[in-house]
């Protein structure tokens, strides 16, 4: 197995905290807001073998049967089909949606035969894979997760007593779910900006004075004042996640991260549709093609640990599978081995893994079918495939 140097990425959200603390490391003063832990080609980790450093992409497309086994190879691909991330929000994220995997190759060659730079920043598809992502609170985590029902919406929006505001409380109240969603949503994003402007900056008054569940839309304001994400993320369920609770994020389902730290695992893809919150492009008809307009319940995940000690966060898709271990002291080492490509992080404590101590913060990865025992004490995540 291999310790893992991974890159840091300083995008403006970050915390500035969260990720040195957990490191243990002096803060920079600049934000810190997600270390990568994978063979992503715009910030693979990277590994010593034989006196020399090298990127896991390279150690992989070297002998990717060698080190991601043949079934996970037949599978995905000779490629390690996730990514897993410390992500630190000290700020909202961009209101966002996912493709599916359909969606994602025929936008990713709709675009690759238009000619769309891939570095263009109107370009939408970057890759032709769909991106499925969960998210494992390490403190307490903030966010916003699918649609709630029109009518919830409808009451919450009310309340603002904002003259302009009720046209959107009328359709969510007339019409039925699936086009008072799309309807409401599509007059937010296309609505006039220097009006939408002015609408957002009475919500959030409004919002500010009333305090309590209409709290973190006057925070979003704060932070992206006149955005008409502000007044879209009041169609969807806010959401408080507790340490060790998780979130899954399938596609189409809009959702923002709004503050707090934690393990996040995805579909080794950057393909992402904005719906605000960002002063990024926002490709709106695509979105609306992507985006399930439908009232979902987040679904907090809650781990139970199995006989051997594993909490897997059980999820509809294969190319990542995520599980915690939590060991004791004096415990009979837990046997990891597995015939698929894992990579191991350290969230508390000193755990041994193989002949290795790992402090907070450290990672390592395993190649398939490599023995490995863990033991010690200290909080582990296991990022794997189902192959």
């Amino acid at each position: 197995m291999d310790r893992l140097s991974n890159t840091v990425r300083p995008y403006a959200w970050g915390s500035t905290t969260a990720i040195p603390e957990l490191l243990g490391i002096a803060p920079t003063g600049e934000p810190q807001a997600e270390m990568w832990m994978g063979a992503h080609p715009g910030a693979p980790s990277r590994i010593t073998r034989a006196g020399a450093e090298q990127p896991l992409t390279e150690v992989i497309a070297a002998d990717p049967d060698r080190e991601l086994g043949q079934a996970s190879v037949a599978k995905f691909g000779p490629r390690l089909p996730f990514l897993l991330k410390l992500l630190a929000a000290g700020a909202p994220l961009s209101l966002q949606v996912h493709p599916d995997l359909d969606q994602a190759e025929h936008g990713y060659a709709d675009e690759e035969s238009r000619g769309v730079p891939i570095a263009a920043p109107h370009r939408t598809y970057k890759d032709a894979n769909h991106k499925p992502e969960l998210i494992c609170a390490l403190t307490p985590f903030e966010g916003l997760c699918g649609f709630r029902r029109p009518t919830e919406s409808a009451d919450a929006i009310e309340a603002l007593g904002v003259d302009s505001l009720k046209p959107y409380v009328d359709l969510l109240r007339a019409k039925p779910e699936e086009a008072a969603l799309r309807e409401v949503l599509t007059a937010i994003l296309t609505a006039e900006p220097a009006e939408m402007a002015a609408t957002v900056g009475e919500a959030a008054a409004a919002a500010e004075r009333l305090g309590g569940a209409h709290a973190p839309y006057a925070q979003l304001a704060h932070h992206y004042p006149g955005d008409p994400g502000v007044i879209a993320a009041m169609l969807l369920n806010h959401v408080e996640l507790q340490p060790g609770e998780a979130l899954f994020l399938g596609a189409g389902v809009p959702h923002a991260y709004l503050g707090g730290l934690g393990v996040e695992i995805m579909a080794n893809s950057d393909n992402v549709l904005r719906c605000g919150l960002t002063p990024k492009h926002i490709d709106v008809p695509e979105l609306l093609r992507v985006v399930r307009f439908e009232a979902t319940d987040p679904g907090v995940l809650r781990p139970e640990a199995a006989p051997s000690g594993e909490e897997p966060y059980e999820t509809p898709v294969d190319e990542f599978r995520l599980s915690r271990y939590d060991l004791s002291p004096g415990a009979a080492p837990v046997d990891l081995t597995a015939a698929t490509p894992q990579i191991l992080l350290c969230t508390s404590g000193t755990p041994r893994v193989g002949d290795l101590e790992l402090a907070t913060g450290e990672s390592v990865f395993v190649p398939a079918d490599e023995r490995v025992e863990a033991s010690l004490t200290g909080t582990l995540f296991r990022a794997t495939v189902v192959a």
